[in-house]
């Protein structure tokens, strides 16, 4: 990649004046998992080494763990936050355990302090993955400035989008110089690439709305699964953990200035996002219905609002009628994954709060496209839809 460009210098800043720490250092890559990848070959891990993640998350977390030949371990969830069930880290460490991704899920922070105690009584290292959180805070802090790293990702569907993108942050001055020497290392995205990314950025930017969600999203993911267009997911990184081609790839100008553009108006996506989370909340609770749990600690980014549903396959079959957004993050413990699971070393029947919430959960939009029209005919969607959410995450476990 060789030197930051000045539109990847802008960039970076803008990014420190987010996470308000000005001395941070950000390190940019093609892909969030690329990110990820970064920090733990900087951190130093080596085959054989544990990894703890939650047992609900997405199959790019443990494909980079494996890539390097560490060893992902799953950790059940608490069915409240979405996030690891801190009570449950434990009872996973061995000789082996060297680091604990902890994931803010739809938005919401992973309790912090707890996981750090834990991690510093073991000697393990915690890093922070922000996919879904920035913008969230953890006791005032910018999440994914609390632990000793952290990743985001600024794909498609993200808190803010550069088309593709990842960003890994850092406080350790060590693990910092050897991310930035990966940075400039890594190759350069190809001019196909780059223009790719243009064209879909300004599809997926000005074209997708509400009427042509499914028909779009349906498309784009056999596309991306086939390997025939530029996908958050290639298709050999679902059928195996197996390093694809070319995968260790830099951040390009393009990312960079279209970020600039994204983040200049953040400040009001994230109020967005906020007030329409409270608009969700407020309607759920007049229909008996529980909204999602937010701990003291935790102030949340509500990049997806999830809702836990009966006969979800139906629902998504009205919603795609009535022209509704439906999120389905995530369908399984590594989603999209469902079959194999052992070739990325999971165990069906290990995590049941993870494995019966992912075969229940849908997510409603919070998007700015959100407004007050489209907002109305969510809501008489759902209304006419009750007897298909559960009034409670215990019904819902409780649920055959």
């Amino acid at each position: 990649m060789g030197d930051a460009s000045p539109a990847q210098i802008e960039f970076k800043e803008a990014i420190r004046v987010i996470l308000k720490n000005p001395s941070i250092q950000v390190t940019t890559f093609w892909k969030g998992r690329v990110a990820l990848y970064a920090i733990l070959k900087a951190m130093g891990i080596e085959r054989g080494d544990e990894v703890i993640m939650p047992a609900f998350t997405c199959v790019v977390v443990p494909n980079p763990v494996i890539y390097l030949g560490g060893v992902p371990v799953y950790v059940d969830i608490d069915p409240h936050t979405y996030n690891m069930d801190v009570n449950k880290i434990e009872t996973r460490i061995t000789k082996h355990t060297k680091f604990i991704i902890a994931q803010n899920t739809y938005g919401l922070s992973s309790d912090l302090d707890a996981i750090n105690s834990i991690a510093h009584r073991h000697h393990l290292t915690v890093i922070e993955d922000c996919a879904h959180g920035f913008g969230g805070y953890y006791k005032g802090k910018p999440n994914g400035t609390v632990a000793e790293a952290a990743f985001y990702s600024t794909q498609w569907n993200k808190p803010f989008s550069t088309g593709l993108g990842g960003i890994a942050v850092t406080r350790h001055q060590a693990v910092a110089k050897q991310l930035t020497e990966f940075e400039r290392s890594y190759i350069s995205p190809s001019f196909l690439e780059v223009s790719l990314l243009r064209v879909l950025y300004v599809i997926r930017t000005y074209l997708l709305t509400s009427q042509t969600y499914w028909a779009a999203i349906k498309l784009y993911r056999w596309l991306s699964k086939h390997n025939l267009i530029l996908g958050s997911s290639q298709g050999e990184e679902l059928q195996s953990p197996v390093q694809p081609t070319n995968f260790a790839k830099g951040f390009s100008s393009f990312q960079a200035k279209a970020g600039i553009r994204q983040l200049n108006k953040f400040t009001k996506t994230l109020q967005h996002r906020k007030k329409t989370a409270a608009v969700y909340d407020a309607f759920l609770r007049t229909a008996g219905v529980e909204p999602p749990f937010v701990p003291s600690y935790a102030e949340h980014a509500y990049l997806k609002y999830p809702v836990l549903v009966k006969g979800r396959d139906a629902l998504f079959k009205k919603a795609t009628d009535a022209k509704i957004e439906l999120g389905d993050w995530f369908l399984s413990p590594i989603h999209p994954i469902d079959r194999n699971f052992e070739n990325w070393h999971y165990r069906w029947g290990d995590n049941p709060v993870g494995e019966k919430i992912s075969q229940h959960v849908i997510n409603l939009p919070t998007h700015t496209d959100v407004d007050g029209r489209y907002m109305d005919r969510i809501q008489t969607f759902l209304r006419h839809n009750r007897d298909s959410i559960f009034s409670s995450v215990e019904e819902c476990l409780k649920f055959n």
